[in-house]
């Protein structure tokens, strides 16, 4: 299934970096381009983001996506931080 891209430009407050992101930015902006782990509590009141990821995602993306647990946040921080400098790069 194609993504909808209509959702792909919704915008929210990201906890995580502290301002604005596109649900595209979630969806791409995590480890090796995948979904941050933080997509399902961040945008389940904006759309069933659940069922969405289940129909565009490979079943073992999906589940490796529901199985994520949150990083210390010195880690997070550290990779947010090196994954700006490649964005730069």
């Amino acid at each position: 299934m194609a993504m909808d891209t209509n959702k792909d430009q919704l915008e929210l407050r990201c906890p995580r970096l502290g301002g604005q992101v596109t649900f595209h930015y979630c969806r791409t902006g995590g480890d090796d381009d995948s979904a941050c782990w933080k997509i399902f509590d961040c945008w389940w009141e904006y759309f069933d983001v659940v069922s969405y990821l289940q129909k565009c995602l490979p079943d073992d993306k999906f589940q490796a996506l529901a199985d994520k647990k949150p990083q210390a946040k010195l880690v997070s921080l550290v990779e947010l931080i090196e994954q700006a400098k490649r964005r730069l790069c």
